[in-house]
């Protein structure tokens, strides 16, 4: 029994380092000099905070991060709170086609982004109509509806709102929140409306409390995902002070002189640490908020 204990912790370090090796080679690089950082030398050097130092300031990452700290955090909460309200109709109000709405929710997830960038594209970035009679007159038209779906959009074009509005929707965190809300006892809400509590009582005092773990594994989850966003942000943003850290980070590649390979590694070390922070911060709720299962 002790060998197989023994044997087991070897593997599970040996897929442990494989995992790691990537970021621990980018954080070795991001020590070295550029004629070391070409080399197959895997030893730290001296140059770390001068490869920081001129990423920060030469190329404004400091922008970046502060463009997709707030993206991200708009994401991360927004997509929760809708999620967590959308899984509560589905789950503890009854309703004709819940379970046909459900289902389309689910079918969303087989639609990735790529898929949709066109017609997402038109929406965001084409004007709105003039007046609310232009509008209307072009949507009760049955020939325009159908042959000009997408004449007016809301003219979000290098604005915040093209990057955050269209990515609040979540058909993963409906699921989640269905999942844990169908191991919830129903009668939980039948006692508090018995008790004189109304639905957002019973949510503020009842349900979050218990949803916790989900609310932060979530968050871990959908911070990540918005943090990560490029292709969107590229296609929608044309004004480089306002693009998203992974676009910035593009950049470093678009030197003239040849890629500074050890700022490269130093930027990447930097896109890094805030994801990290959120995992961290809320690494317990994580573990166990992943943990679902549906007894029901």
């Amino acid at each position: 029994m002790k060998h197989k204990k023994i044997i087991t912790h070897i593997i599970l370090g040996i897929a442990s380092f494989l995992i790691a090796f990537p970021l621990l080679f980018a954080l070795l690089k991001s020590t070295q000099s550029p004629g070391q950082v070409m080399s197959a030398r895997l030893m730290p050097g001296d140059m770390f905070f001068r490869n920081v130092s001129r990423v920060w300031n030469n190329y404004s990452f400091y922008r970046y991060m502060a463009n997709s700290m707030k993206i991200s955090l708009v994401i991360m909460v927004g997509k929760t709170i809708f999620s967590f309200f959308a899984a509560f109709a589905l789950v503890f109000m009854d309703f004709k086609g819940k379970k046909f709405i459900f289902g389309f929710i689910i079918v969303t997830l087989m639609m990735p982004t790529e898929m949709l960038i066109i017609g997402l594209f038109d929406v965001v970035s084409l004007q709105p109509a003039a007046s609310a009679g232009e509008f209307f007159s072009w949507f009760i038209h049955p020939g325009k509806l159908l042959f000009e779906p997408v004449q007016y959009g809301f003219g979000w074009t290098d604005k915040a709102a093209s990057i955050v509005v269209p990515f609040l929707a979540s058909a993963t965190a409906v699921f989640m929140f269905r999942q844990h809300f169908r191991n919830i006892p129903g009668s939980l809400m039948d006692a508090s409306l018995i008790d004189g509590a109304g639905p957002w009582r019973f949510i503020l005092h009842v349900l979050f409390p218990l949803s916790r773990n989900t609310i932060g594994a979530l968050f871990v989850v959908q911070f990540v995902y918005a943090w990560n966003q490029y292709l969107w942000p590229r296609v929608i943003i044309r004004n480089e002070s306002a693009q998203v850290i992974q676009v910035g980070l593009k950049a470093l590649f678009g030197n003239s002189e040849g890629v500074e390979w050890g700022q490269v590694m130093a930027g990447s070390v930097i896109t890094m640490i805030p994801p990290l922070i959120i995992l961290i911060l809320l690494h317990d709720q994580f573990m166990k908020g992943i943990a679902f299962s549906d007894n029901k």
